[in-house]
């Protein structure tokens, strides 16, 4: 049992080792993909598993350097309006996966494995001024720093997932590194909602985390996987799991 307390927080180099260990397992489980598994829906309406693809890339390209990633944002909020999105973020994701929908599943793979250390390598050099801008997705609040160093990690292991349920193939998952990212999760969630709660995390990425006072506590029990998901809003819960983080 771990008070959610004692979670450490993601400091700047694990969050590089993290980063860099999910986009290997991204990359080597894309190339296990069949040729009909790219054309799969996945639980993003919008994007099959290749367009889902085009959007990691996409992000490993906007998030290079400051000037694209400044670039990204303006033309993806403008593309939000366009389209009539609810989120600028939404129009940003939509506009990368535009930009790279000629590519095939050879040369998107291809094209990740040359823009994912570019990626790493940004935001370890990231300007520490920036990091405390203010930013807003899924009506949450959040620093640029905890996007450069956490999100945009979880954003590719929650794609990993998405990939796996889309395609049926079986997902690589342990307490090293995917627990690590979903006790993270956890006590971002916990931070968000402050309530008591007793929540067990079932499967290799699980654990069992309180907060709170004992009498007072929320119980529930599910997958880890299956949480991550409820809590970036691909799936729905009951009571605390209602509070959304930001993937």
């Amino acid at each position: 049992m771990t008070p959610v307390g004692e979670i450490p927080p993601i400091d700047r180099a694990e969050a590089m080792r993290l980063a860099e260990a999910e986009d290997d397992r991204f990359v080597a489980f894309l190339r296990t993909l069949q040729a009909d598994d790219w054309h799969q829906q996945t639980d993003c309406d919008r994007w099959d598993v290749q367009a889902m693809v085009a959007h990691v890339l996409g992000a490993a390209k906007d998030y290079s350097t400051l000037p694209r990633t400044v670039r990204s944002q303006v033309a993806g909020a403008r593309l939000a309006r366009k389209l009539g999105l609810s989120e600028p973020l939404d129009g940003v994701n939509e506009r990368q996966v535009r930009n790279h929908a000629e590519l095939g599943p050879a040369e998107l793979i291809e094209e990740l494995e040359l823009w994912a250390p570019r990626l790493r390598a940004a935001r370890r050099r990231f300007p520490r001024p920036l990091r405390r801008m203010p930013l807003s997705a899924m009506g949450l609040r959040f620093r640029l720093g905890q996007l450069i160093d956490v999100i945009l990690t979880r954003d590719v292991w929650m794609h990993r997932v998405d990939i796996s349920r889309a395609t049926g193939r079986p997902l690589e998952l342990d307490a090293a590194h995917d627990g690590r990212l979903v006790a993270d999760v956890v006590a971002d969630w916990a931070g968000r909602h402050g309530a008591a709660f007793d929540l067990v995390l079932t499967g290799p990425a699980g654990g069992h985390f309180v907060g709170g006072e004992p009498a007072e506590r929320e119980h529930h029990e599910l997958d880890a996987v299956e949480f991550c998901r409820i809590v970036s809003g691909r799936s729905s819960g009951p009571g605390l799991l209602e509070q959304k983080v930001v993937f």
